[in-house]
């Protein structure tokens, strides 16, 4: 019997935990994945969405978001608005696209945020801890019968090349420099495969540096990859360079497509000077050294797809911008006065007759009853009325219809406040013709709280 109790009083105070919290917190989150399911390389949408049935008061920070084996890029935050249980709910939604680059699952991290919104019917913000779900993602491995060194996902690619030499006249000893570009779009450049250079009899093959970009909008990302190779000709005759294919799957058509750079057909010619191939030769070897020192150097120091150095000399632009918007704004909030004139013309808006005006308005139009008489009587405070009361101010700028309702308003038959907003909205702007504009709440110099 103890035992029996023990459980029922720990359920009533789970119970009552959960319950508080909600009508405490007032903030909603919402997670939403547009698949559950995809292959290695292929991006998944992720939108995060934080609602509230007021509004915030300051921007919602969603913070820096990691996936664990995956790239995760930012698009874009956008406002919505989401009917919840028959309720209007005001919200900003963070737009991601997550690309894995291995078949691990993954989890989109729950994230803890801090939003700032006022509780209904007051206007003062109020910071209120969020925190949302996580969500799986299923990632599948490489099709069987493709290969995993070529496999791209993207929703298009295009595919161009170019020469550096004299094609129609190659002698032995002649290097001549091909540059293939892939214009891919839907994908990373991370996830862009690397060329496979083909070994030729009687040709050496030295790979240049490639070079990788990614570039992204709002609602597209696309990424480009751009490499070469040396051709070393070492004997004479006819020489096939083979075609060069890249293939892509398109996750929308469901299929594998693909690309072809047509082979070239190269006539060698003898060369006398032999004796400058073996020089040759070891200067190419030697830079292809170097190149692949600074590559290795490069994926062991990447930081979010860019050089330590670039890294650094972008944080160091964006730091000195700031700091000189920071100074900037110093000069003109503080120097000038201008902070100092902005929370004084706050502070007069926030105690104005327009003000409370409004929150009256917003009250009646949520049919509390309780809460609009409340803010009614608020409104009139704000009134230069000698009978800080609703019959004064009626029987001064009210028509007949509003007076008489309040005249024969009783205990039991209370005067109907929803039936006569508009008449309400009317003698407000009758008592406002006859004071002097000067003193109206509403000026020029207003600002909306």
């Amino acid at each position: 019997m103890v035992g029996l109790t023990s459980r029922h009083i720990m359920m009533l105070l789970l119970v009552f935990q959960v319950s508080l919290c909600f009508a405490q917190s007032k903030v909603i989150s919402e997670v939403s994945i547009n698949r559950n399911s995809v292959y290695v390389g292929q991006p998944v949408t992720v939108s995060v969405g934080i609602f509230t049935p007021t509004w915030f008061t300051q921007g919602v920070n969603f913070g820096n978001i990691k996936v664990n084996g995956a790239f995760t890029v930012y698009f874009r935050s956008v406002s919505s608005t989401k009917n919840i249980n028959g309720k209007s709910y005001a919200g900003v939604v963070a737009i991601y696209n997550v690309f894995p680059y291995d078949d691990d699952d993954l989890v989109f991290p729950s994230l803890d945020m801090e939003v700032e919104t006022p509780d209904e019917g007051d206007f003062k913000g109020k910071k209120r801890a969020v925190k949302t779900r996580s969500r799986n993602i299923i990632v599948k491995a490489v099709p069987k019968g493709y290969n995993s060194n070529e496999w791209l996902v993207a929703n298009n690619v295009s595919l161009s090349e170019s020469w550096q030499g004299d094609l129609n006249n190659v002698k032995v000893g002649d290097v001549i420099q091909r540059s293939v570009y892939r214009k891919v779009f839907g994908t990373v450049s991370e996830l862009i495969p690397p060329v496979l250079w083909d070994s030729i009899e009687g040709i050496s093959t030295y790979p240049t540096r490639s070079s990788i970009n990614t570039e992204k909008t709002k609602t597209a990302i696309s990424a480009s990859r751009t490499e070469g190779v040396r051709y070393l000709f070492e004997k004479e005759g006819t020489i096939t360079l083979p075609e060069i294919t890249v293939t892509w799957w398109n996750p929308n058509q469901n299929k594998l497509l693909k690309r072809t750079l047509k082979e070239k057909t190269i006539t060698v010619l003898p060369n006398p000077d032999l004796g400058m191939l073996e020089s040759v030769k070891d200067s190419l070897q030697l830079d292809r050294q170097h190149i692949n020192e600074e590559t290795a150097d490069d994926e062991t120091m990447k930081i979010f797809g860019l050089s330590v150095k670039d890294f650094a000399t972008y944080i160091f632009v964006l730091l000195l911008a700031i700091y000189i918007v920071y100074r900037s704004l110093k000069w003109l909030l503080i120097s000038k006065g201008l902070l100092n004139k902005w929370k004084q013309k706050r502070l007069l808006a926030l105690e104005s007759e327009h003000h409370f005006f409004k929150l009256f308005l917003n009250q009646v139009s949520k049919k509390n009853k309780k809460e609009s008489i409340n803010a009614l009587y608020l409104w009139i405070d704000r009134l230069d009325l000698k009978e800080p009361t609703l019959g004064y101010f009626a029987s001064n700028y009210g028509n007949s219809q509003l007076i008489c309702s309040i005249e024969q308003a009783t205990l039991n038959q209370p005067f109907d406040l929803f039936s006569h907003v508009e008449d309400i909205k009317k003698a407000r702007n009758n008592y406002l013709k006859t004071i002097n504009p000067i003193s109206i709440s509403k000026s020029d110099d207003w600002i909306n709280p």
